[in-house]
This record gives structure tokens, sequence and C-alpha cells, in this order.
């Protein structure tokens, strides 16, 4: 267990480190955005430079991941989680997702990351459209039989395939993700969190 000036000092460090994070994940979002639609608002006319094309989806998910926790030890965790993709125009949208990685602990340790940031879809093929994502946010740690808990910024840097099942369902059936955390110096060596996650959606509109 940590003393009272020590937690202190690590609590100020999990919020400088999540605000950092935070301001990340908004300047790749902003990057991303403009640059995805520099060219098409250069050819197009006024009027329909700001015409926009709302689709909004949620689903649901399960996931799979391997990291090296505390002690620097191998790990794998699964969970489940939810969702949401808000597309404004030629593909290019924003993704929030929770997940509760629950299953297979080690040691009582689990992690929860709440993230949101860009999406860009790419023009399908064979009703299979790829795309790619700039997350941010963070990840609440419970350290099980080591005592404690923490709250650490994140990014998660990834992409996948979904497939249109029917006019208003998408499967997903990749999502692959390489995760960025902060952790601070005191709790020892660690790797970054990857792994996979299929689901499935509901476009409401």
């Amino acid at each position: 267990m940590l003393s009272s000036g020590a937690s202190a000092r690590q609590t100020e460090l999990e919020s400088r480190m999540t605000t950092e994070y935070s301001t990340l994940s908004f300047v790749l979002m902003i990057s991303i955005l403009y640059g995805t639609n520099l060219q098409s608002l250069r050819a197009q006319v006024a009027p329909s430079a700001f015409k926009f094309s709302l689709s909004l989806s949620a689903g649901g998910m399960a996931s799979a991941f391997q990291f090296r926790d505390v002690g620097d030890v191998r790990d794998r965790t699964g969970g489940v989680g939810g969702y949401v993709d808000l597309t404004v125009r030629h593909g290019v949208g924003v993704e929030a997702e929770g997940r509760w990685q629950r299953f297979y602990v080690w040691q009582g340790i689990h992690r929860d990351n709440y993230l949101i940031g860009p999406r860009m879809q790419f023009r399908p093929l064979w009703r299979t459209g790829p795309y790619l994502k700039v997350l941010g946010g963070f990840t609440d740690i419970g350290f099980g039989t080591h005592g404690g808990s923490g709250r650490y910024g994140t990014v998660a840097l990834g992409g996948g395939l979904d497939f249109r099942l029917a006019r208003r369902v998408n499967v997903r059936i990749l999502d692959a993700e390489y995760q960025i955390q902060r952790w601070p110096a005191s709790l020892g060596p660690h790797s970054m969190p990857y792994g996979v996650s299929v689901g499935i959606a509901y476009r409401i509109f």
C-alpha cells in the first residue's frame, strides 16, 4: 500500500496524465478531420460544402486483451462493452466506447476503458467497410490482491472491418486496438495492452 504522501503525488500524476492524453486525442481528431475534408471542401461550391449526412449506430461487443501487468507478469483478460458511431459526412465521424474487462482476471486485476475520438470509415467492398480510429480517454484499473486502484490517461490506436448484414445491422467482424497508457513509475514495469473485439450494431438513423 502507498503512503498518504505517495498517494497524493500519484493522484496528481494521474490527473495530469489524463489531461495530457485527452488533449492529444483532441489534437489528433482535429488533424484527421481537417486533412480528410480539405480537398473535398475546395472542390465543392459553398452550399454543398456544408451538407451533412448524419448516421448514428449503437452496439455491443466482446473483447480479449493481452498485456504485462504489475511486476511484468503476462496477463490476459476478456470482457464486454458497448460502442456508438456517429458519422458526419464522407465516412468521417466519432466513435465512443466503453469496455469492462472482468473475465479471466489475474489476481483480481481488472481494467475498464472509457474512450472517444475520431473515426474514418472507408468505401466498402462487398458490403465490408474498413475503418481507422484514434480514441482518447481514461482507463480505470483495480489492482486486486496488490491493493488500490487508479485512473490513467489512455490513447487507443485501432481499426477494423464492419460487415453490413442488413440495411440497419452491421456486424463488427474485427476490431484491433493498441492502447497507450501512462502508469506512475512506482507501479513497476508493465507493457501496453493490445487486443481484438467483435460485435454487432444497429443503425438508428
